[in-house]
């Protein structure tokens, strides 16, 4: 298939070329009079042709494309900007913004006619891990969920959400849970000499807050938004894998090997990414497919900026990290997150 389509393409172009080069030795060599017009129009001649080799390519490329299958991954800690609130940032992450534009972007091509989500994440935040799920349930064709190493708590959140999950024998998978969590400073603050004074509007408003103990109506108003996450992932997992209720909280948020979660259901099958592609096949009625990964262009700036953020990650940001935490939806300090 690819073959004839590049095949297809240069015959685009080359007509392009053509009837570029045409129209403009008609308009700038023909219609003129005189040598030195002549000379002027045979460069304005070459370079119509050019233009119209490059438009001739945009189309040959987005009407006979090479590939009939978009891949879109998700690796590392989701989050909407891909950066921890720590400084500097966590490298690694997802931002679930480009992610989510991918997803579109492969949706409004007409080449793409199914999807193949690449997941490798821990999880993460509760909205940007919605956000994409919600985007591959509108692409519009088949879906499948691949999970690599780790596929859990908000990419599981994910992955649900395809018409398929496959994974790999050593992948890790499920994790079908929220937790909350805050580090306590408040002893450590006597021990120092600082002291918390209050200045808030609403009983709850500093509920979490880092610098003062927990009181019991406290802990129990955030764990009643934990809980609430957690009827929420239960609901996805239920609608989107055909699973009782049951069966998904008697996971308890434990992760799986591959067997182990193809057993219970958590995935459809076991296999490379080769079995996935033929899966896709079979669902578009081809024999076989070509697969376009979709990712965002970043600017020199960007990934200059990237690689400076994982140097300094490596030289010892991860232990400030570890004090602040990771990123995650937060009521002040304290914070949700997939995991």
């Amino acid at each position: 298939m690819a073959d004839s389509s590049r095949g297809v393409q240069v015959v685009v172009v080359l007509v392009g070329v053509a009837l570029a080069v045409g129209l403009g030795w008609f308009l700038f060599v023909v219609v003129p009079g005189g040598n030195l017009a002549r000379l002027l129009g045979v460069t304005l001649a070459v370079l119509t042709g050019v233009v119209g080799a490059r438009l001739a390519g945009r189309i040959a490329a987005s009407r006979f494309a090479e590939y009939d299958v978009a891949e879109v991954a998700v690796e590392g800690p989701i989050t909407r900007d891909g950066g921890g609130r720590g400084l500097p940032a966590r490298p690694g992450g997802t931002p679930a913004d480009d992610i989510v534009e991918q997803i579109e972007n492969a949706d409004e091509d007409e080449s793409a006619r199914a999807l193949l989500l690449r997941l490798n994440t821990p999880g993460g935040e509760v909205v940007p891990s919605d956000d994409i799920r919600l985007a591959a349930e509108r692409f519009d064709g088949p879906t499948v969920a691949y999970a690599t190493d780790v596929c859990a708590s908000g990419g599981y959140w994910i992955a649900s959400g395809c018409d398929a999950i496959y994974a790999r024998d050593g992948s890790i998978v499920g994790s079908i849970g929220v937790i909350g969590s805050q580090v306590n400073a408040a002893k450590l603050a006597d021990k120092v000499g600082l002291e918390y004074e209050r200045l808030a509007a609403g009983d709850y408003k500093d509920a979490g807050s880092s610098l003062k103990e927990m009181t019991d109506d406290e802990r129990e108003y955030l764990q009643g938004i934990i809980d609430g996450y957690y009827e929420e992932f239960v609901e996805r997992v239920t609608d989107g894998r055909e699973l009782s209720d049951e069966q998904v909280r008697d996971t308890e948020a434990r992760v799986y090997l591959g067997e182990d979660a193809l057993s219970i259901g958590l995935v459809d099958e076991l296999g490379t990414k080769e079995a996935v592609k033929d899966r896709l096949a079979a669902d578009i009625g081809e024999d076989e497919v070509e697969v376009r990964e979709f990712e965002p262009q970043r600017n020199v700036m960007e990934r200059l900026r990237g690689g400076s953020q994982a140097l300094a990650y490596a030289l010892g940001a991860g232990v400030a990290s570890a004090l602040v935490g990771e990123d995650g939806n937060r009521v002040d300090g304290f914070e949700f997150k997939l995991r």
